[in-house]
């Protein structure tokens, strides 16, 4: 199936698509995922803040607004520990290709600008497959704006109000986002990013996604 032994152990391959919100993500990830079902290989994705058990607690958490840094960095990874023993290392296991919306990265971005230490968070997600490969779409701040305010609008938590940034949403999504990015960008050589130029056109990312992906999958 692949064209290299997996940095998992498992028979499938793990390939992660991180970014902020905005930054194309899903579109990338639907893209993906039918190509590679018309290549003729089982496709599984994931995304961030699904498992059955804990999401929910998650949302009613964030909507009765109970959650300070830590609560919100645990339960998250409560969330991703169900996700990987329940769906995805079941899936690799199976031989599946399992595409990743957001993984351990947006823990380690997300919670460094709450003021967590990286060494924690690492540790916290110590047990976490080493993916196969990890797509990071680079976003400027302003076109992310853009791009939420065209769509879904400005989320309380995705812009940051949760610790103080600033009154203003637009200067709090702003902020939160730059150091978000930021975090991103430091972990773009530790861990091997495909960094991706997100203002390219659908077309033009997907290419590039392809390209690599075909460098692991015996296509």
């Amino acid at each position: 199936m692949v064209k290299y032994k997996s940095k998992h152990g498992y028979e499938g391959l793990l390939i992660v698509i991180e970014g902020t919100d905005g930054s194309g993500k899903s579109t990338q990830i639907g893209r993906l995922k039918r190509w590679i079902e018309d290549q003729s290989y089982g496709v599984m994705v994931s995304e961030w803040k699904t498992s059955k058990f804990i999401a929910d607690a998650i949302n009613d958490a964030k909507e009765r607004n109970l959650l300070n840094a830590t609560t919100f960095s645990l339960l998250y990874a409560a969330d991703f520990a169900d996700r990987l023993e329940q769906v995805i290392i079941p899936a690799l296991k199976a031989g599946f290709v399992v595409i990743l919306d957001r993984y351990i990265y947006t823990a380690y971005a997300r919670d460094v600008v709450r003021g967590h230490d990286i060494e924690w968070l690492k540790n916290l997600y110590d047990y976490a497959p080493e993916p196969d490969m990890v797509f990071y779409l680079d976003v400027p701040v302003k076109t992310l704006l853009k791009r939420i305010i065209g769509t879904t609008g400005l989320d309380y938590w995705e812009s940051g109000r949760d610790i103080g940034l600033s009154n203003d949403f637009y200067t709090s999504f702003q902020i939160y986002q730059s150091k978000c990015i930021e975090e991103y960008h430091k972990m773009i050589n530790e861990y091997g990013f495909v960094s991706i130029d997100g203002t390219l056109s659908e077309k033009e990312i997907h290419k590039k996604i392809i390209a690599q992906v075909k460098n692991i999958l015996d296509v």
